[in-house]
């Protein structure tokens, strides 16, 4: 405890021993005990972007045009995470945008949420050239800060998209189809596999199990808030 934390619990204590309830509570009084109210997770989370957003671990670093830190609800309970920024990703600084993240929008829509009721992310932070998938130096150095996304925002389901994102979590080499159905624990947290909506969008035959998948990833979010079908 602080020596100002401490001076005003002094304060207040003398003044209900002395002169009962209800306490009266001079301006600057109220206004030190604001100050010490903690951050709130948008706030450590824009700290924390702040503190990584240079980044330099790696060579995409120096061939990124924006670092992709992740948008939506700083404290859902629901959180996607796909395997690293696109060329419009790269280009705008938000993970799923254009035509992937007008699909994953309105799929989510679908099973009653919105892109900010949920959060979302990537493994990596920057592009990977060619979008080609993430090399082991690479997932090294950026996964720590996915994880320290997970512990701020604390969400309690994770939704791995695409092949690349589910096999880099769970250090799994299966197939997509291996993992979906499946619920895996990644440092704690429930995780489940689904399709990555771009892959969606190439072939619109595993739409429908892709759905099946986000029936069941509603399910599992209900249950885990308390709240009824």
């Amino acid at each position: 405890m602080n020596e100002k934390h401490g001076n005003i619990k002094t304060f207040i204590a003398e003044e209900l021993e002395i002169f009962g309830g209800p306490l009266y509570m001079p301006e600057n009084i109220t206004s030190s005990r604001q100050e010490l109210d903690p951050l709130n997770n948008n706030d450590h989370l824009a700290l924390f972007n702040n503190e990584i957003k240079e980044c330099m671990k790696c060579p995409l670093g120096s061939t990124r045009t924006n670092f992709v830190f992740g948008v939506g609800n700083p404290d859902a309970d629901l959180m996607f995470v796909g395997e690293a920024p696109g060329e419009r990703e790269d280009l705008e600084g938000i993970p799923f945008v254009g035509r992937a993240g007008k699909l994953l929008d309105d799929i989510l829509k679908a099973i009653d949420l919105r892109r900010e009721d949920v959060y979302i992310a990537n493994v990596l932070k920057c592009r990977p050239p060619d979008n080609r998938d993430p090399n082991k130096a690479e997932i090294e150095n950026c996964e720590p800060y996915l994880l320290k996304q997970i512990e701020l925002i604390k969400p309690k389901l994770l939704v791995a998209l695409g092949r690349i994102s589910a096999m880099t979590l769970l250090r799994k080499k299966d197939s997509l189809t291996a993992m979906r159905g499946q619920v895996f624990d990644y440092h704690g947290t429930d995780l489940v596999a689904t399709y990555h909506p771009a892959a969606l969008l190439r072939n619109p035959n595993w739409k429908r199990p892709a759905w099946e998948d986000f029936k069941r990833i509603r399910e599992i979010y209900l249950k885990k808030r308390g709240e009824q079908l």
